[in-house]
């Protein structure tokens, strides 16, 4: 089991067990060094018109390595802040990226749509309010790959934060044979990176006017995938 209720029942993910922490204490020692050969190279970066206060970054699921490159590149200062917090499966899977991510500086925030759904919304909306923009996969953790789940849209109405697409291409990785393909960038790898226009969801939105912002930040966000 990935998660536990707890007496007051609210979900709990499970501690990682040794063997898992040690997995996560090697991979981000191999990101570490991987992190520092990689160069990114961000596109039309410069004529980015800006936003003030934290946002809601958009990723896919299989980019999330160079995702982390790209934002010490150029989104932390752009949009500077207390920090970063990510929103990760509390599946088992889940608690391993989250120990990986945490050895980074960023806050991991554990459910999705299947697992701790509310709760991870009512956490996220914590951190943005103290001033940390947040990473969703909103096509994560199950998939289809590509295909915009609605949560990332539900937190960005609640809040009134923009939603920034962003996406990272490499010619130089390796894939994972997982349902999204996960893409690691090899050694010295060139990372380009990409954004879309911000997207701002309407605390008044309707169902159908969430849906049409939904489609829209999916054909934003494949607007600038490469694969």
């Amino acid at each position: 089991m990935a998660a536990a209720s707890s007496a007051s029942g609210v979900v709990l993910p499970q501690p990682l067990p040794w063997h898992r922490r040690l997995a996560a204490f090697l991979a981000a020692t191999l990101l570490r060094l991987c992190l520092n050969s990689w160069q990114v190279r961000w596109h039309d970066a410069d004529a980015y018109p800006g936003t003030k206060g934290p946002v809601i970054f958009c990723v896919w699921h299989n980019r999330l390595p160079a995702a982390l490159a790209s934002y010490n590149a150029f989104a932390r200062s752009r949009w500077p802040g207390q920090g970063l917090a990510a929103m990760i499966s509390a599946s088992r899977d889940g608690g391993v990226l989250a120990n990986v991510v945490g050895r980074f500086g960023i806050q991991p925030i554990r459910g999705s749509t299947s697992r701790r759904g509310p709760q991870a919304l009512l956490e996220a909306t914590t951190w943005l309010e103290r001033d940390y923009s947040i990473v969703i996969t909103p096509d994560g953790p199950r998939g289809p790959v590509y295909q915009i789940q609605e949560g990332i849209i539900h937190l960005a109405q609640l809040t009134g934060c923009p939603i920034i697409p962003t996406a990272n291409f490499t010619r130089w990785k390796i894939r994972l044979g997982s349902w999204d393909r996960f893409q690691i960038p090899l050694p010295f790898a060139l990372c380009h990176a990409y954004r879309g226009e911000p997207i701002w969801v309407p605390r008044d939105a309707t169902e159908p006017q969430r849906e049409a912002l939904r489609a829209k930040l999916e054909t934003a966000m494949r607007a600038i995938t490469r694969d």
